[in-house]
Order: structure tokens, then C-alpha cells, then sequence
């Protein structure tokens, strides 16, 4: 099955609850990716914020990240 991001919450810091297309909610910590230069701008929370869903999750300075770490990285949650 090929992994895809149908929805995207904000939940408080680095962290966003991700909604896959096989039903599977899972809560995904960033943070440790920030260092990386792509994500470094995304340490500033307000740009951190400002994502986008299109199968996955991007952001406005061109960064986005494979639905399958965000799959492999999250913990398992409930609605």
C-alpha cells in the first residue's frame, strides 16, 4: 500500500497528528529532524505552522517529508 497523509493536525510545538490513508492516527514528534538544513527554518514556530497537505506534508520554503518517516516516526493515537 502506497502511504499517504489525508490529514494534518497542529498539536503544540513540533508535533503534528497525522491521519494516513490506511485509518492509522499518529502523533509525530519533529523535532529532531530541525537541524537538518532543509527544516532549519522551521525551528521559527510561526513558519513551523504554516504547513501544507498534498499526500504528504510540505512547507512554504520548499521543505516537506515522506509520509513513510512521519509513518515509521509517529506514535499510534485515537481520534
Amino acid at each position: 500500500m502506497w502511504i499517504q497523509v489525508i490529514d494534518v493536525e497542529y498539536k503544540g510545538e513540533y508535533t503534528l497528528k497525522c491521519v494516513f490513508n490506511d485509518g492509522v492516527i499518529k502523533q509525530v514528534d519533529m523535532s529532531p529532524i530541525l537541524d537538518a538544513p532543509v527544516f532549519r527554518a522551521l525551528k521559527d514556530k510561526e513558519q513551523f505552522r504554516k504547513f501544507g497537505l498534498d499526500e504528504t506534508i510540505f512547507w512554504s520554503n520548499g521543505a516537506d517529508i515522506a509520509p513513510e518517516w512521519l509513518y515509521e516516526h509517529g506514535v499510534t493515537c485515537s481520534e
